[in-house]
């Protein structure tokens, strides 16, 4: 799977906020990263990249909020060197062409897939 830079990745979010049409893939708000919710049928999205930048390396649990926000602020940056977007696959909606990002959260005795939309205003490329 290619690796996303954050040019391309700028480039996929800023496609996805100039789509309009309704789709069932924005039926339920995922502006915050959440558990993948019920009503979204994964095969109608495909994987077009990866933000891990090694598959081998463990990616860092460090995450981004310089003002304050948590994972599931709806405001919280996307910074894609940070938890949770470093561990993260961009997918397309196969419907609408919309982007979201993909991780799967695994803790001590669950594994979860959670979601988020791409969205260009909360990109930061912060080091």
């Amino acid at each position: 799977m290619p690796l996303i830079d954050f040019a391309m990745l700028s480039s996929l979010a800023a496609a996805s906020a100039r789509i309009t049409q309704p789709c069932s893939c924005c039926a339920v708000p995922l502006d915050a990263w959440q558990r993948l919710p019920t009503s979204l049928e994964l095969e109608r999205f495909e994987e077009v990249g990866t933000l891990v930048a090694d598959a081998y390396d463990e990616p860092s649990f460090a995450e981004y909020h310089p003002q304050g926000t948590r994972d599931d602020s709806p405001d919280a940056p996307i910074a894609p060197r940070y938890y949770p977007a470093n561990r993260s696959q961009v997918a397309r909606c196969m419907n609408c062409g919309r982007h979201y990002l993909r991780y799967n959260e695994a803790g001590g005795y669950f594994t979860e897939l959670r979601i988020r939309a791409l969205q260009p205003e909360l990109l930061v490329d912060a080091a």
